[in-house]
């Protein structure tokens, strides 16, 4: 069986929703304390959604120097498949993880939606380009994707924007980017929520093409 760890710092509100995504998938969801030093044996990391540290200096930026970060650097670095969700995102922002920065919704409010999402770009372990587009929930005060002109070419170019508002970004990221990866691929930051989505019950499906995406990438 496949094992995929979900990270909780304190302030994580999200990390319940993405281990119920990964079980309801056939896969072993292994909770990780943000203290841990070493990750345990797993096939995938995920960073769920919250406020980490109560989101205090900037959203992630305490995160970052949690315990077991270097070891999820690590994990990556080998090309191990990396998933942040919402504040998951930012803390990959703040480690530099995936490139940009996330900033306060441009209308100064928080924003809780659903949102069409279009994916494209480069294929990663989360994530198949092409074009379709997904409907899944936003919950977020600083989702403004912002990057200066070089890294914005550059993550252009490579094909690195893999989830984008289809109807134009609700928070004024730029380029209307919800996702983006690495340069290798493996590691990936989404704004919008996948695990909140994947049971129809609960207001629709659409997220599950991420962990679907997952499950292909580590058949």
């Amino acid at each position: 069986m496949r094992r995929v760890a979900v990270v909780t710092f304190p302030g994580s509100n999200c990390d319940a929703d993405a281990r119920h995504a990964v079980r309801l998938f056939g896969m072993e969801a292994v909770p990780v304390w943000h203290k841990d030093t070493a990750l345990p044996k797993v096939d995938a990391v995920i960073l769920p959604g919250g406020f980490s540290y109560g989101d205090y200096l900037r959203c992630g930026a305490i995160a970052r120097f949690s315990p077991i970060m270097p070891e999820v650097v690590r994990f990556a670095s080998q090309g191990g498949p990396v998933l942040g969700i919402c504040n998951g995102f930012q803390v990959l922002c703040e480690v530099g993880l995936v490139p940009g920065v996330l900033l306060r919704n441009s209308k100064l409010r928080f924003l809780c939606q659903d949102v069409n999402l279009r994916m494209e770009g480069k294929p990663t372990p989360w994530s198949r380009p092409g074009g379709e587009t997904i409907r899944i929930p936003i919950a977020h005060m600083e989702g403004h994707w912002f990057a200066d002109d070089e890294t914005l070419a550059r993550v252009e170019g490579e094909g690195q924007v893999i989830f984008r508002y289809a109807d134009g970004a609700p928070n004024g990221a730029m380029r209307d980017v919800a996702g983006v990866c690495n340069a290798s691929g493996n590691v990936v930051g989404l704004m919008p929520h996948p695990e909140r989505y994947v049971e129809a019950g609960v207001g629709g499906t659409d997220g599950r093409r991420v962990f679907e995406a997952l499950v292909e990438a580590l058949a």
